[in-house]
């Protein structure tokens, strides 16, 4: 491929992912556009991804860290390698359909005021449910896939903009890391696309959902499972990261009761899985360094487009958002919402 010819950069960040990376190479060489280039970002795996790399798959740009410096310093690392106008940001452990990169890149191309897009993900083992839909937010410090474990039917079958998109499969214009910077390395992994999506709703950045580019995720591929020692202690000190760095005063103590409610819904989720430990790790990390991430959130601010009051507006319809997709897979497990539609009356 010639570099003229490339459009986008997909860049793929993979720690010990050796058996993931054919599967998903696979997909992206059957693609429908041939405009693109591969970047895989290893991150000083012992499985044999690298070799396996330099031998199948000579034509991969691959970057080698000598050590695991996580998901956010892979990212970068991979989109400050090439000028492509586009960076495409996927996981190892997913495979596109053929369309997928052709339809995101259309939508771009029709698009041309908004800065990223999100395809639809679905669930690699049974493509029947939704893995997610674009991210919504949750004004406790934390980010929501919309349409996580529902089942793929109409609610999300038609574009529209969306409040950010999940790094896992994301498309963004390469000029958009000039003005807003990389992912915050200080995470990480986990929650760090929820930190860029804050930044990028700060900026004023518009992003649009394309629900016809689809991307199957196996999910949690990396860590093991969702909840270990790794992914809480991570988890719980990037939520604390969250508000600490996109919450001044004034909005902390507007959005004080519904901080409250999820930070102590989460501690005693913790505390019923028996990882106790790891959260108040997670929070002493968060505290020790809730210096240096208050000094990142005053920085930010010189640079926000939105007043607070806007800001407020923006993080409270993606709320809703969430809480409606909440809801709406609650229903079809059979369970109730009350509590929900209490939360709902309350504060939203």
């Amino acid at each position: 491929m010639s570099d003229v010819l490339e459009a986008v950069n997909i860049v793929i960040p993979n720690w010990n992912g050796l058996r993931f990376l054919p599967d998903c190479l696979a997909s992206i060489e059957r693609q429908q556009c041939l405009d693109w280039r591969i970047t895989v970002v290893d991150n000083g795996s012992t499985d044999g991804s690298v070799e396996y790399l330099r031998k199948a798959h000579p034509k991969v740009h691959l970057i080698s860290l000598p050590e695991n410096r996580g998901f956010s310093a892979a990212v970068n690392a991979g989109i400050l390698s090439s000028t492509c106008p586009f960076v495409f940001l996927l996981n190892n452990d997913t495979e596109l359909s053929m369309s997928c990169l052709r339809r995101l890149l259309t939508a771009a191309q029709d698009l041309p005021d908004i800065a990223f897009f999100a395809p639809r993900m679905l669930c690699f083992h049974n493509r029947s449910v939704l893995d997610g839909a674009g991210d919504a937010y949750l004004r406790g410090g934390a980010g929501y896939r919309l349409g996580t474990m529902e089942l793929n039917n109409g609610a999300y079958s038609q574009p529209g903009p969306v409040f950010g998109a999940c790094a896992g499969a994301a498309l963004y214009r390469r000029s958009l890391f000039d003005s807003v910077g990389l992912f915050d390395e200080d995470f990480f992994a986990y929650l760090e696309d929820v930190d860029f999506n804050l930044r990028l709703n700060r900026a004023g950045c518009k992003g649009w959902y394309v629900p016809t580019a689809k991307v199957y995720h196996i999910g949690s591929a990396t860590s093991g499972s969702k909840f270990n020692p790794f992914t809480v202690r991570l988890s719980t000190r990037n939520s604390f990261y969250i508000l600490l760095k996109h919450y001044p005063l004034p909005l902390f103590l507007r959005f004080l009761p519904v901080i409250v409610i999820y930070q102590l819904c989460w501690f005693f989720v913790m505390v019923k899985k028996k990882h106790l430990r790891a959260y108040c790790a997670g929070a002493c990390q968060a505290l020790a360094a809730s210096g240096r991430m208050r000094r990142k959130g005053q920085e930010l601010r010189r640079h926000d487009r939105l007043s607070v009051r806007d800001f407020a507006a923006v993080l409270l319809q993606a709320e809703r958002a969430a809480v409606a997709s909440i809801m709406r897979r609650r229903l079809e497990q059979g369970k109730d919402n009350w509590l929900l539609r209490l939360y709902g009356l309350l504060f939203l």
